[in-house]
């Protein structure tokens, strides 16, 4: 089955043309210009406030050089405290490990140096004309009369850590490998600008996509607000990216028409909102927004206010593929425990998951769980001699290894030993803090970066549960479906997860229309069979949304009934939908 896959989905701006979108730095100065003008006062103060990774010096010089300031203040330099004060700050968050920090609580007014921001102020209180504050935290300096927020997703973010373009917020680590650089990141930056940038919404004027180089696209807060709107309005999708890796294979590269120069693709991020984009079209233009943001901005619409409540304004519904046909296996690897990612991590719930087998070649297995009265001490004493090179680790001693088919459902609670063997499309189902994988084996290979992938055998051995064996594993984590309901032309399966896992998934196979409904909670659908499907309102509250073969779909919490059914090439053959939601909520 080939696929009309759609990599550039997008929501529309109802009401909004092109007078609410300028593009490229000359128009967008000319906006500015005007705005600037027509402010009737003494001083008019113009503030561009800039997530980390804003290219700075691009808006340095296609932007604020394009406008005649008086005065013209850099927050990095004129406001926060040096890269030395700000890196002993967080220096205990950021630990020695490679991959691994501790969540911080930060805000970016921790890092504003008094004595320059008191001098910062008495500058601007002196100065007649039109004053730019541009940087990040701007917008903490003074009540801006203009306020321009520049925005881009977190994927391009890694993007130029791995190219060495950029470095992180207060410090010179150009250099730096990409992993430490995507830490800290992940633990200490992107948290303390979305706590600023959620803080703000409401007094944006305009929001500047910078995600292309040298083509930026700047649009009127209503209509990205309206884009929002849309968004939890209907059923959507977010941008999905795609990365290789050591073990990718080639299915997605041939199955979604992705650039076949690229050697391989072992993931596709199709619904991670804290990375994926929401692609949002204003006019002609379509604008790149990430799509955590969404949730920021609408979380109890988004995610309904018992998963609000649960999880605060966080997705906390993971999908994505794992591509290893024609590659090779996974690393073996273990989540924690919720217990151990709290009290080591500062996170407060853990990546519980599954391995939905979306397709197979004949040789396809799955790792799941240790094999009965194993030796513990010999067990976890083997993987420290692999790790240092002197064995390669006897996983089939240690490991069950069942095979796998398509539509096979393996449910993989936290503190499950487990990876995917070669010949396998995996579609992954998991909570969100997907940063926390203890690799315990990598099967003697190295990085695409040519050093050895960080091994984590000193967290995974704390967390593994050896009560998971064979048969426990077999009884428990296998194809665990039970059917629900079924009426004319439809039939509903539980297919998991585990009890101990916070998600719930439900298999339909229909050939005619199957009712849905919310219930107040956030749905994430994938179909799994099946060329189209096309996604319904029964009041008509929302525009007919159409989904192809192994698309990932999100119906936000407020959508309540929806309804859907074959569609086009698919009209009058049974497909099937894979749904996710929160259990209990």
């Amino acid at each position: 089955m080939h696929s009309n896959y759609d990599k550039q989905p997008y929501v529309t701006a109802a009401g909004c043309g092109n007078e609410h979108c300028f593009t490229g730095y000359e128009r967008i100065a000319e906006k500015l210009n005007k705005r600037l003008q027509a402010v009737k006062q003494r001083n008019c103060i113009l503030a561009i406030d800039c997530y980390p990774g804003v290219r700075i010096n691009e808006i340095l010089e296609g932007l604020i050089k394009n406008i005649p300031a008086n005065l013209v203040i850099y927050t990095d330099d004129e406001v926060f405290y040096d890269n030395t004060y700000v890196n002993e700050k967080i220096q205990d968050h950021m630990t020695e490990d490679r991959v691994f920090g501790i969540m911080t609580h930060f805000s970016f007014e921790h890092f504003i140096d008094m004595e320059k921001i008191t001098a910062v102020i008495g500058k601007i209180e002196e100065t007649e004309g039109i004053i730019i504050v541009y940087g990040v935290g701007a917008s903490l300096v003074c009540t801006p009369d203009i306020y321009v927020y520049a925005d881009l997703a977190r994927w391009e973010i890694q993007q130029r850590y791995r190219s060495g373009e950029i470095a992180n917020w207060k410090a010179d680590n150009f250099s730096d490998d990409s992993l430490k650089k995507f830490k800290r990141g992940y633990f200490f930056e992107w948290r303390t600008a979305d706590r600023h940038k959620r803080n703000n919404f409401d007094n944006f004027d305009y929001l500047l996509d910078t995600n292309l180089k040298g083509y930026p696209k700047m649009i009127t807060a209503f209509s990205y607000f309206k884009g929002l709107e849309a968004a939890i309005n209907s059923p959507f999708r977010v941008a999905p990216f795609f990365d290789p890796g050591v073990w990718g294979g080639q299915w997605m590269k041939h199955k979604f028409s992705l650039d076949r120069n690229v050697e391989n693709y072992a993931w596709a991020f199709d619904c991670v909102p804290e990375e994926n984009s929401l692609l949002i079209k204003v006019g002609d233009q379509i604008i790149e927004t990430p799509s955590i943001n969404l949730t920021l901005r609408h979380p109890k619409e988004l995610l309904g206010e018992k998963v609000y409540t649960r999880y605060g304004a966080e997705f906390p519904i993971r999908l994505d593929f794992l591509d290893t046909m024609g590659g090779q296996n996974l690393s073996l690897q273990v989540h924690p425990l919720t217990d151990y990612i709290y009290q080591n991590f500062g996170i407060p719930y853990t990546q519980d998951e599954s391995y939905y087998i979306l397709d197979a070649g004949e040789d396809a297995e799955v790792y799941l769980g240790v094999k009965a009265d194993i030796d513990q001490v010999r067990f976890i004493a083997d993987l420290k001699h692999a790790e240092t090179g002197e064995i390669s680790f006897p996983a089939d001693e240690y490991i069950n290894k069942f095979p796998a088919k398509k539509h096979d459902h393996f449910l993989i609670p936290a503190g499950t030993v487990h990876c995917s063997g070669s010949e396998a499309v995996v579609l992954e189902i998991s909570t969100t803090p997907y940063i926390f994988t203890f690799k315990l084996w990598d099967w003697d290979r190295l990085g695409l970066d040519g050093r050895p992938r960080p091994v984590h055998i000193e967290h995974g051995q704390k967390v593994i549960q050896y009560d998971r064996d064979t048969r426990w594993t077999q009884s428990n984590l296998i194809n665990q479906i039970s059917p629900v309901a079924e009426g004319d032309g439809w039939r509903e399966e539980k297919t998991g997860l585990h009890e101990l896992e916070p998600l719930e998934t439900r298999r339909h196979w229909f050939s005619k229309p199957v009712a849905h409904d919310t219930k107040g909670t956030l749905n994430v659908l994938n179909l799994i069979e099946g060329s189209e499907c096309i996604v319904e309102s029964p009041v008509n509250a929302f525009k007919p949304f159409i989904v192809h073969y192994a698309e990932t779909f999100i119906i936000p919490a407020n959508v309540g009934a929806y309804i859907i059914r074959p569609y086009g090439a698919s009209e009058g053959k049974e497909i099937a939908t894979l749904k996710v939601y929160v259990r209990n909520s």
